[in-house]
């Protein structure tokens, strides 16, 4: 191991350079709680982290990494609260602080260190489609933002360019960093449409009037301290939280019978899906881990009418990894109108029929508020009302219609519905999930978005209210070979989406979005678009969110 990612326990020794006297810079890297994650994304960080780590030392600055590399577990990362709190214990609380980020990350980890900090706390990521750094790192600064702690950010893919290189310096010299989000305006500025404030101000009160259900299986999942609303900020809207145990989903699913399980199955290859299977099932999807998916879906329609619930979120990756294969291809069927039927177990009547389900992926509560609202909105102005969050995953330029535009790739798991994929379930098809991830494996239901106009969206919380970012995002559609290569260099086995975001950066959203997540939602052409966006708007404002319109919007005029 070099000698700069040693840990060192001694207490910071201030020296003098140049007149001013430079405290040692600490640093930090928080990772998964997997231990064959850790293993697996540990060379990409240690790169990452010596990178950085020259750029501080070229400022003059010495370095010392809080925690040392664990022979044992052959990784450096921080990976449990109960880590957090030992490697923080003898951080000294003023010194400035970088937390290095080349993987995702679980904030729980170390939010409890970063809380009482009281020195400067510069998160980094790489940019990397392979090492999702910057996705940890977006859910971390989102984390932070709702706990009201103070931080600055910096995002490069060589760690060598004028934008990090820059903010590094300036940092380090005692600037808190602030970014450029010319781009996000209140919605205060702006005027809606009177249609749009009559139709949000008539949907948010039927929701405070009538009031809603929020299936929540196992809150808290994967560390997103951001992806949780208190209750008392949710309640005011109408929404309110049924917290569930995936030990009763589990159970449920023993219940549903090999039959009932078939048929789903059957309903799926007339549908038209396929599903890429092998025959070790330790490396590969096989026909049993597909039924036993096809159980988690019903078992989770029949436990939401069991509760009333309106919208439903499961914890995917740590809940069940280690009972069930994956719930990715239940959580894109829930969000499907087009799904197949679930009947109730006693009277055999078919559950939300000719409905979907709004499904949160990883129990993110943001995006369970959200898809609820998306889902009443698209149905009353009879647009298409599937929707989905994606993971905001990466992105590089490319040339769209003779114009180069940054292109981001949005990616999540599985949970993105068919009816945004070109084909519907004709063009899709279901993959293993990474055994590094799934022991007992489960597929995926993956596609290419369809070209057309998203309006996206993200509530988050700060300074202890909800507030609410929503723009356009305009999905198009690149070569075969280009979408594979974006598939190689992150998740192959997930759905994908080319977005462009008119009048937003990549550093303007890094800069501003508070989370790792965005939500989807399809509009059939601009007129729609504009008129979905702006009702969407005026609800959330309606049910006491502060919104702001972010990019490029024409039809809304201040």
């Amino acid at each position: 191991m070099p000698a700069w990612t040693k840990a060192s326990w001694t207490k910071p020794r201030a020296r003098w350079q140049n007149n001013w006297m430079v405290e040692p810079v600490y640093l930090v890297a928080n990772g998964d709680l997997r231990l064959a994650a850790n293993r697996k994304c540990w060379p990409a960080q240690e790169k990452a982290e010596q990178a950085v780590v020259a750029a501080i030392v070229r400022n003059g600055r010495e370095v010392r990494r809080a925690h040392a590399y664990d022979a044992v577990k052959e990784h450096g990362f921080i990976d449990s609260q109960k880590r957090g709190m030992e490697v923080f214990h003898d951080i000294p609380s003023n010194a400035p602080l970088v937390v290095v980020e080349a993987v995702w990350q679980y904030s729980h980890h170390l939010l409890h260190g970063l809380y009482t900090h009281r020195g400067p706390i510069l998160t980094v990521a790489n940019w990397s489609g392979e090492w999702p750094g910057l996705v940890g790192l977006l859910n971390l600064n989102g984390s932070m933002t709702k706990a009201g702690i103070a931080y600055s950010s910096l995002w490069s893919a060589d760690f060598d360019d004028a934008f990090f290189l820059g903010g590094l310096e300036r940092w380090l010299s005692g600037e808190r960093l602030v970014h450029d989000t010319g781009h996000v305006r209140p919605l205060s500025s702006l005027k809606l449409p009177d249609q749009a404030w009559e139709a949000g101000g008539k949907l948010a009160v039927e929701l405070r009037r009538n009031k809603a259900i929020m299936g929540v299986f196992d809150e808290g999942c994967m560390g997103m301290y951001n992806a949780i609303i208190p209750d008392e900020l949710l309640h005011p809207t109408g929404v309110f939280k049924e917290r569930l145990s995936q030990s009763a989903l589990y159970a449920e699913m023993r219940q549903v019978s090999g039959a009932e399980a078939q048929e789903v199955r059957d309903w799926l290859d007339l549908k038209g899906l396929r599903f890429d299977f092998g025959t070790d099932p330790d490396t590969c999807l096989v026909p049993q881990q597909v039924l036993d998916q096809c159980r988690m879906y019903i078992a989770a329609v029949r436990i939401a009418a069991d509760f009333g619930c309106d919208t439903i979120g499961i914890q995917y990756q740590q809940g069940l990894k280690d009972l069930a294969p994956a719930s990715d291809l239940a959580e894109g069927l829930l969000n499907n109108v087009d799904r197949p039927p679930v009947a109730d177990r006693d009277n055999g009547a078919i559950l939300y029929e000719g409905k979907a389900l709004p499904h949160f992926n990883e129990v993110d509560e943001c995006a369970g508020l959200d898809g609820l609202v998306t889902n009443r909105i698209w149905t009353l102005l009879g647009l298409d009302p599937e929707n989905t969050l994606h993971d905001i995953r990466y992105g590089e330029p490319y040339p769209v219609d003779g114009k180069e535009e940054f292109v981001w790739v949005f990616e999540i798991s599985g949970a993105a519905p068919p009816q945004h994929f070109i084909g519907g379930y004709q063009g899709a098809v279901s993959e293993r999930q990474p055994p590094m991830y799934f022991r007992l494996g489960g597929g995926t239901l993956k596609g290419v978005s369809k070209p057309g106009t998203v309006v996206w969206s993200r509530i988050f919380v700060d300074d202890g209210t909800l507030k609410a970012d929503l723009g356009f995002a305009n999905v198009v559609s690149l070569p075969a070979e280009e979408t594979e290569r974006r598939w190689r260099i992150t998740t192959p086995q997930w759905p994908i989406m080319h977005a462009v975001t008119p009048g937003i950066s990549r550093d303007q959203m890094m800069a501003r979005h508070k989370s790792n997540h965005i939500q989807v939602a399809y509009a059939p052409d601009g007129e729609s678009a504009l008129l979905a966006l702006a009702t969407k708007a005026a609800m959330f404002s309606e049910m006491g969110l502060e919104v702001f319109v972010c990019g490029t919007i024409d039809g809304l005029e201040p």
